[in-house]
C-alpha cells in the first residue's frame, strides 16, 4: 500500500514536539520500532497529531490544493460559486470531474491518513502507564482515539459510498495499528461504522475520568469530552441513528451555551472569542492558512463568491450572521463585489490568518433539530429551530413548521449558519443527492447540476493507492 505506506513511514521517524499546538517544531527522532519510554514522548506524539491537521490537504489551504474538510465540500455545491479570479484551480473538484490520477485527492488522502498514523503512534502501547498514571493515559489515548474516529468518519464523508449504519455498499480502509507494511482492504460503509463508533466512543469514556483539565478557559485547542459528543452526533445524524444524534448534541447543548450578542458571535470569527466554539484548529504566522481558496485577502482574489441564493436566505438588516460573514471589497479595477468575510483575518487583517472552528455548538442545535424531526417529534424540532434563529436574528418571532417544510428550513438554517465550514455538499449527499445551481451569473465553465446517480458523490480512490495496495484489487469506487 505505498500511499499510506509512505504516510506511516514518516510519521513512525519523526515525532514533533512542543507543549503548544500553536507552534509544533521537530524536536528529535525517534525510531518507529522504539517504544515511547515516557508519557512526556505520548504527549509529544498527540501534540503533532493535532498539528497535522493544518496540512495542506486537510484543514489547510495551498496554491493548488485547498482546505478538503474546510472551504471545499461548499465550494462543491450550490452556495459558493467559483469566478475567475480562481484561474480554474480546483474547478476539477467543484465541477465534479475528478477521474482516479487527481491530485488533490491523493493529496487530502495522504493528509488524512497522516494524521491516522500519528494518533496510532501516540496509542502504541500507552497502556504500560496504565498502572502508575491512569489519568494521565485516559487524557491522552482518549484524544488519540477521537482523531482517529474522526478521520476516519471524515474519509468516509467523501469516499463512502453511502452512509447508512447497515449499508454494504464500499467504505473505507480503516487503519489502527502502526505497521508500515500493511495493506488495509476496503471496508463496506457498516464495518468502517462500527470501527468508527468503537473509537468515539471509548474516548467519550477515557476523556470522562481524567487527571487534567484539556483545554484553557480562553482555548479550545484540544479535543475534550464535549468535542467528541459532538463529534458521535454529528457522525450519527449521517449515519441514520437518529435518536442517538438527539442524544449527543443534547448533552454538549446543555453544557455549553450559543452566543448571546452580536459582539460575542462576531468575536469567534475573528479569533478574539471562544464563545460556543467546541474544538478549533489553531492557525499562527507561517502555519498557512484554511481559507485562502476562497477569498484571498493579500491578493484580493475573490476565487469563490457566495451565491446570490445563498445570500438572499439572509435578512440582511436582523441576521447577525450576514454582518459577521459578508461584506463588500472591491476589484483592483473598482468592480464591487460580495466576498466572504468569515475566515478574513483577526481584527482588521486581511491575511487568511484565522483559527479553523471545526465544531460549534450552533451546529448541535441544527443536528438536534433535524433527528428531531425525523423522528416525528416535531415540536421539539421547531423549539430548537426557533431558539437558534432567536439568538441570530433581532426581534425574531417564533414560527412553526411540520413535515417536509420542516426539513426544509432547517437545511436553509444550515446554510445561514454554516457557509463556507465545509458541510453543504455532504448534506446534500446525505439526504437529496442533488445539487441545482441557480445563480444567474455563474461561470460558463460551471456544471450546473449533479444528478443523484452520478458517481461524483464518491470519490475515487487514488490510482497510486490500487496500483501499489493488492488488498484493493477490484474495489475502486463503482463508476470509476
Amino acid at each position: 500500500m505505498k500511499r499510506i505506506y509512505l504516510s506511516l513511514l514518516l510519521t513512525a521517524g519523526l515525532t514533533t514536539s512542543c507543549s503548544d499546538v500553536l507552534n509544533v517544531e521537530p524536536e528529535y527522532v525517534k525510531d518507529g520500532n522504539q517504544i515511547f519510554t515516557n508519557l512526556r514522548d505520548y504527549e509529544f506524539a498527540l501534540t503533532g497529531a493535532y498539528a497535522q491537521f493544518r496540512t495542506v490537504g486537510y484543514y489547510g489551504s495551498g496554491g493548488q490544493t485547498t482546505s478538503t474538510w474546510g472551504n471545499l465540500p461548499d465550494m462543491m455545491s450550490d452556495i459558493l460559486a467559483q469566478t475567475g479570479d480562481d484561474l480554474a484551480n480546483w474547478q476539477n473538484q467543484s465541477n465534479w470531474e475528478y477521474e482516479t490520477n487527481e491530485n488533490d485527492l491523493e493529496v487530502a488522502w495522504l493528509a488524512a491518513f497522516g494524521i491516522i498514523s500519528q494518533a496510532n503512534l501516540t496509542l502504541r502501547n500507552i497502556e504500560q502507564f496504565s498502572s502508575t498514571s491512569p489519568k494521565a493515559v485516559n487524557r491522552i489515548k482518549g484524544q488519540a482515539l477521537a482523531i482517529r474516529g474522526l478521520v476516519h468518519f471524515d474519509l468516509l464523508r467523501f469516499w463512502g459510498e453511502s452512509y447508512g449504519f447497515n449499508d454494504s455498499s464500499k467504505g473505507i480502509p480503516f487503519v489502527d495499528q502502526v505497521d508500515i507494511m500493511q495493506k488495509p482492504a476496503r471496508l463496506s460503509v457498516a464495518e468502517s461504522w462500527t470501527k468508527i463508533f468503537k473509537d468515539l466512543t471509548e474516548a467519550e469514556t477515557l476523556l470522562g475520568d481524567v487527571d487534567q483539565a484539556i483545554n484553557s478557559g480562553t482555548a479550545k485547542s484540544y479535543i475534550d469530552a464535549n468535542a467528541v459528543r459532538a463529534i458521535l452526533a454529528r457522525a450519527n445524524l449521517y449515519a441514520g441513528r437518529y435518536a442517538e444524534a438527539e442524544n449527543y448534541a443534547s448533552q454538549v447543548i446543555s453544557a455549553v451555551p450559543l452566543a448571546t450578542s452580536k459582539a460575542a458571535f462576531e468575536s469567534i470569527w475573528s479569533d478574539a472569542g471562544i464563545t460556543e466554539v467546541l474544538w478549533k484548529v489553531p492557525f499562527s504566522a507561517g502555519e498557512g492558512s484554511p481559507s485562502s481558496g476562497l477569498h484571498n485577502g493579500p491578493s484580493n482574489r475573490n476565487r469563490f463568491r457566495p451565491t446570490s441564493t445563498a445570500l438572499a436566505l439572509y435578512d440582511q438588516e436582523a441576521d447577525i450572521r450576514y454582518a459577521a460573514y459578508f461584506t463588500d471589497r472591491n476589484a483592483a479595477n473598482g468592480t464591487p463585489r460580495k466576498i466572504v468575510k468569515k475566515f478574513l483575518g483577526r481584527g482588521d487583517a486581511i491575511d487568511n490568518l484565522v483559527d479553523w472552528k471545526a465544531f460549534r455548538v450552533a451546529e448541535q442545535y441544527l443536528i438536534r433539530a433535524e433527528a428531531l424531526a425525523l423522528q416525528n417529534k416535531t415540536d421539539l424540532a421547531n423549539a430548537d429551530l426557533n431558539a437558534l434563529r432567536a439568538a441570530r436574528i433581532t426581534g425574531y418571532t417564533a414560527k412553526s413548521y411540520s413535515g417536509q417544510e420542516l426539513l426544509n428550513e432547517i437545511a436553509d438554517e444550515r446554510i445561514r449558519e454554516l457557509i463556507g465550514e465545509g458541510h453543504r455538499f455532504f448534506d446534500l449527499k446525505r439526504t437529496t443527492k442533488v445539487v441545482e445551481r441557480k445563480d444567474p451569473s455563474q461561470l460558463a465553465s460551471t456544471v450546473l447540476t449533479l444528478p443523484s446517480s452520478h458517481r461524483a458523490w464518491t470519490w475515487p480512490i487514488p490510482q497510486s493507492e490500487m496500483d501499489a495496495n493488492d488488498s484493493m484489487a477490484g474495489q475502486q469506487t463503482t463508476g470509476y
